[in-house]
């Protein structure tokens, strides 16, 4: 009797196990921020690496390979040179953050320079694998650029405009929110800059703190990226931390709420 207990105990508390642990992984949440080029993912570091420490699955895509990221710092030529060394320096950024990375192999600026054949397909096959990628990994939310692509870049432009469009493309069964990040107008100085890249506050419905802990942890992704970055920017990314009072601000994508008959009503 004593070992039919025994068994019966032990059946019961596998039973127990494999149930939480399936409620467990039915109730991990997911988080998907897709960018441009490696570096690109520095505008949301804080906040990865926040949700990371919360228990979110946070997967990194990166579009581009970096190509084309010349610059005063160094000597580097661009092409496959640069390419494997950007590989590298993202791959090192996502281990800091604790993302799992997922970086894509599309040339900078989408061949945008090799006229409507290089460039249409290039962009078609993005939203393609995107779309794919979402279908495969179901995340809960989505980050990406907005229309101003923070600093108005190409790639960063369409790279959220791709993103736009996989999400609006269909009712997704799992993944119910997009967001853009954006800067407020109002912590913009240049008049400039504030009507390229700014957002009214009014917009940014999503502000997510983030803690001094987690700018660090940022700023060490950052210093991966040793072909983009010197000291100084560094720098002014912790400033800049500090003046958003460690915030981070989203627009939400709000679809309709109703069917209208005339674009006055």
């Amino acid at each position: 009797m004593k070992s039919v207990r025994a068994t019966f105990l032990l059946f019961a508390l596998t039973f127990s196990f494999q149930w939480i642990v399936a409620q467990k992984a039915t109730e991990e949440k997911v988080l998907m921020a897709i960018f441009a080029h490696p570096d690109d993912e520095m505008t949301v570091a804080p906040i990865l690496s926040k949700y990371v420490d919360d228990g979110v699955k946070v997967y990194l895509v990166i579009c581009t390979d970096g190509r084309l990221g010349t610059n005063d710092l160094n000597d580097y030529e661009a092409g496959d040179t640069l390419v494997a060394i950007r590989k590298e320096e993202m791959k090192c950024a996502a281990k800091k953050l604790g993302v799992e990375l997922i970086h894509l192999d599309y040339h900078d600026q989408l061949r945008a320079g090799e006229g409507y054949d290089g460039h249409v397909p290039h962009a078609r096959q993005l939203i393609i694998e995107l779309e794919g990628i979402i279908a495969d990994k179901k995340p809960d939310a989505l980050i990406t650029w907005g229309p101003d692509g923070g600093s108005t870049h190409m790639d960063h432009r369409l790279v959220g405009a791709s993103v736009t469009q996989v999400f609006i493309s269909k009712i997704w069964e799992k993944t119910k929110a997009l967001y853009y990040v954006g800067t407020p107008s109002h912590s913009i100085d240049e008049p400039e800059r504030k009507k390229l890249a700014g957002v009214d506050s009014t917009y940014l419905n999503v502000n997510v703190k983030y803690s001094i802990k987690d700018t660090k942890k940022a700023m060490e992704s950052l210093k991966c990226h040793i072909s983009q970055v010197s000291p100084e920017m560094i720098k002014w990314k912790e400033e800049s931390s500090k003046k958003s009072n460690y915030t981070i601000y989203l627009r939400e994508f709000v679809g309709p709420q109703k069917s209208k008959e005339s674009v006055f009503d």
